[in-house]
């Protein structure tokens, strides 16, 4: 699925998904993004849709690909669009390694950003940078629609094993540092489990009343 194809979600399908994600992380400390991630978010569309989540103005994930093509020039792990609101999400799943965050370099005290972190980074960025030169030209719009609207993820590493001064570093470049208007949500896998579960969780109470 190399361009959108309609998709209609589900919240229960997504719950049992979910699930998988946990008991993957529960049950493999490091995962390579090639062997591992990229296959397993693959088979599982609701898990990958609900991910368009962190944007409230994705509301009706109904739009997804895999490997999406930007222009020729950059491809997104993932993309996620809602067709009502023209709000879309792009991913880019990394690595969930010891390296993936942080690498110690020499003799220095304080850890360095990776080279993994920083190419992500980067995509994303250039995500931006491209979509933006292409915001008024007739191929953007027979894509997206006129007034679209684009966010970014960067999912990468794990929570697991970082130091306390790290997390803190981590919360602070994804809330602090902003391009073209636009914050790059960089999260890691364990964060991305416990963030989408609490969303569901509150998705679920809310059929339930309704209900």
């Amino acid at each position: 699925m190399k361009t959108f194809v309609p998709f209609t979600f589900s919240s229960n399908e997504c719950r049992h998904e979910l699930d998988q994600l946990r008991d993957l992380l529960d049950s493999v400390a490091q995962l390579k993004e090639r062997e591992a991630i990229l296959p397993f978010f693959r088979e599982r569309l609701h898990l990958c849709a609900f991910i368009g989540s962190y944007f409230p103005y994705l509301a009706n994930p109904d739009r997804i690909a895999f490997e999406y093509d930007l222009f020729g020039d950059f491809k997104a792990d993932l993309a996620i669009g809602d067709s009502t609101s023209q709000q879309f999400c792009f991913v880019e799943f990394e690595a969930a390694t010891d390296s993936s965050l942080f690498v110690k370099k020499g003799n220095k005290a304080t850890l360095e950003w990776s080279e993994r972190f920083e190419h992500g980074f980067s995509q994303v960025l250039d995500w931006f940078w491209k979509l933006a030169d292409m915001e008024n030209t007739t191929e953007f719009v027979s894509r997206f629609g006129g007034t679209a609207s684009y966010e970014g993820i960067l999912v990468i590493g794990r929570s697991t094993g970082l130091e306390h001064k790290e997390i803190k570093r981590l919360k602070w470049r994804r809330g602090k540092v902003v391009a073209d208007s636009k914050h790059v949500h960089c999260v890691t896998y364990d964060e991305l489990y416990q963030h989408l579960d609490s969303k569901l969780r509150i998705y679920e109470a809310a059929s339930e009343v309704e209900e």
